[in-house]
């Protein structure tokens, strides 16, 4: 990192950049093209913050598209709402000699909802056009320029938008009226990136140039964990109408119940008579918190409208009640604004919400962070969280879309950094006990019992929900090591009290053991020998994650044919190390003409170097082939 000081005057425009650049493909350098499908070419923002209530931002990006993978990176849209007016917006078109073959203008954009014309989200819209390329490699620019008053949500900078893209000029530009306009930046996972820095009295900028594309590697970080980026805000901001002065999360969240979302939990006379009357006659706070929770799911439904273009004030909990929709913000503070007439107390928190888990920052407090809202209930010293938005989750179970990571709350005396309810390692559960009977020509029959729990639920409880014909799909997919399955029966109990979910199951299948001569050769793991061994790599470039680990327990007792004998029996085997442990072992009771088979696989949560990779891959590889071990029988 090289850090240089310069006066206004020698500032050079920043975005003269992109009329310098020669879009001509065949000139890419190869460390650029190599485990890439896209290259940015150039990826360049100037925002200007002119005033507390005044900001702008210009953005190029200019992607060179590889292949039809590539085709998602490069960008044709932008969303805005009443606030946030965007002043230009263009895209040029290039052929692989870098030769313009199309420029689309503002006027061939598509103008559309951002929540599908809902009436309550009118403000939100989205701006794009739909670009069809021809040939590969083309390159895309895409340029726009926004105003807005809104200056809490400074864009943040990626100097890599994800796997298998490389950048060859990335620069972030911010300029500041005066010294209380003055960012605070921070710097995430720069220490492989050779970037400089510019400063004046007035502005910061960063460059970078010729950034390696990394490659997913199985089981990797979340992008987000390892890109490299800068995360900005200013300390006096103003926000949908209101001016602020943040300096920490206490700050913010005391900004947030006062400003953002202060009288909009206001109700009918109606409404509240109607909540009141659902907890008639119970006086525990928890189950009238389910009560209302039930109600919410069964009264109203759920429109996407994301937070950055909707902003994170919510929309009145009257209106809601009134139409019976909302997105997540609109749909937390309805049911937040019910559980306060019933005497509940629960907090608006907003969370980053996916399969990968993303912390906020403990020591930055702004805006930007989160892209979903939830409640958090208290009860009993701990804190119950409930998703507004999904009329099929239990109360209390937030699954693996906002499980285990760090989110904001909202309190009347100020936010607060707390961690979601955790699913990990032996409370993600699953249980599968069978009883299956071998024939002496392969095939086999039987009942299988599964019983899920923690995130293992999660993927599970769904099946009550779909068709037969999508049922039989799932349960054939689940169990594809299985030859010519045929599912005869099942039946489900959905606990959502325990948030427990049961499956019994009648199946059979022709050709499940193989028949040599005298013998037949099957595997006794019929139900969980789907164990994936990671991929190899001579050189290994990124640590591994284990998110959330689990815990296995299989018993299965097989009925032998009749006229055989077993030759051959797998030995007892455990396995134990700082990744698991793995137990199997199998008993033959040649009285009743049956063998058990009991198994255990205990995977722990963790992130590891990238040294130890080979050695979880060693231990995996072990599990799976004795997963695969087989029992000989051998005909009397």
């Amino acid at each position: 990192m090289r850090l240089l000081f310069l006066f206004p005057l020698l500032l050079v425009s920043f975005f003269s950049t992109a009329q310098e650049l020669n879009y001509n493909a065949l000139l890419l350098k190869k460390e650029l093209t190599e485990n890439a499908n896209a290259v940015v070419r150039l990826d360049e923002v100037e925002i200007e913050v002119l005033s507390q209530q005044k900001m702008t931002v210009k953005t190029t990006q200019a992607v060179t598209v590889l292949n039809r993978l590539g085709d998602r990176r490069a960008r044709t849209g932008l969303g805005y709402d009443s606030d946030k007016k965007i002043k230009s917006i263009q895209i040029h078109v290039y052929d692989a000699m870098g030769n313009e073959i199309e420029k689309i203008k503002k006027k061939d954009f598509k103008d559309v909802s951002a929540a599908d014309g809902f009436s309550l989200y009118n403000d939100y819209r989205y701006l794009y056009y739909d670009y069809t390329p021809i040939n590969y490699p083309y390159t895309l620019v895409f340029e726009h320029e926004y105003e807005t008053p809104d200056t809490g949500t400074i864009p943040s900078w990626f100097f890599l938008n994800g796997f298998l893209v490389s950048v060859e000029k990335s620069r972030y530009s911010i300029t500041y009226a005066n010294a209380n306009l003055k960012p605070i930046i921070i710097e995430k996972n720069l220490e492989n990136v050779d970037f400089d820095i510019k400063e004046t009295s007035n502005s910061i900028s960063y460059t970078a140039n010729s950034i390696k594309a990394m490659k997913r590697e199985s089981m990797s970080p979340s992008f987000d964990k390892i890109c490299p980026k800068l995360m900005t805000r200013i300390k006096n901001f103003h926000y949908k109408g209101f001016d602020a002065t943040v300096d920490n999360w206490k700050d913010l969240g005391t900004w947030v119940d006062e400003k953002l979302l202060s009288g909009r939990d206001k109700l009918s006379q109606e409404t509240i008579a109607k909540a009141k009357s659902l907890v008639v006659g119970v006086e525990d706070d928890l189950e009238k918190a389910k009560i209302i929770y039930k109600y919410v799911q069964d009264n109203t439904r759920y429109i996407s409208v994301q937070i950055g273009i909707g902003g994170l004030q919510p929309i009145a909990a009257v209106e809601v009640d009134r139409v019976k929709y909302g997105d997540c913000k609109g749909l937390s503070n309805y049911a937040k604004a019910l559980l306060k007439e019933v005497g509940v107390t629960s907090y608006y928190a907003v969370v980053e919400a996916g399969g990968d888990k993303v912390d906020f920052e403990d020591d930055f407090a702004d805006l930007a962070q989160g892209n979903h809202v939830i409640l958090a209930i208290p009860y009993n010293d701990k804190y119950y969280w409930v998703d507004c938005t999904s009329q099929i989750l239990p109360f209390g179970y937030v699954g693996s879309f906002t499980d285990d990571r760090k989110v904001m709350i909202v309190k009347p005396e100020g936010g607060e950094i707390v961690t979601t309810t955790a699913y990990l390692n032996e409370n993600n559960y699953q249980s599968i006990s069978s009883s299956y009977e071998l024939k002496p020509d392969g095939s086999i029959t039987g009942e299988t019992k599964l019983m899920t729990k923690g995130s293992r639920y999660n993927s599970h409880f769904r099946l009550e929900e779909e068709t037969e014909e999508e049922i039989v799909r799932e349960i054939k997919n689940r169990w594809s090591s299985i030859n010519n399955l045929t599912v005869a029966n099942y039946n489900f109990q959905n606990n959502k009290s325990e948030v427990v979910f049961n499956e019994n199951i009648s199946l059979s299948a022709t050709n499940y053991a193989s028949l040599s001569g005298d013998r037949i050769l099957f595997t006794a793991n019929a139900f969980n020998n789907r164990n994936v061994v990671p991929d190899r790599y001579r050189n290994r470039k990124l640590p591994f994650e284990i998110q959330r680990g689990y815990l296995d327990e299989d018993d299965s007792v097989i009925t032998l044919p009749e006229g055989y004998v077993v030759e051959a029996l797998p030995s007892a085997k455990k396995i134990e190390n700082e990744f698991g442990v793995y137990t199997v072992n199998f008993e033959h009771d040649a009285a009743h003409n049956t063998v058990n088979y009991k198994r255990s696989f205990f995977l722990k949560k963790g992130l590891y170097p990238k040294e130890k990779y080979n050695a979880y891959r060693d231990f995996r590889k072990e599990v799976a082939s004795t997963d695969n071990a087989q029992i000989v029988l051998l005909k009397k």
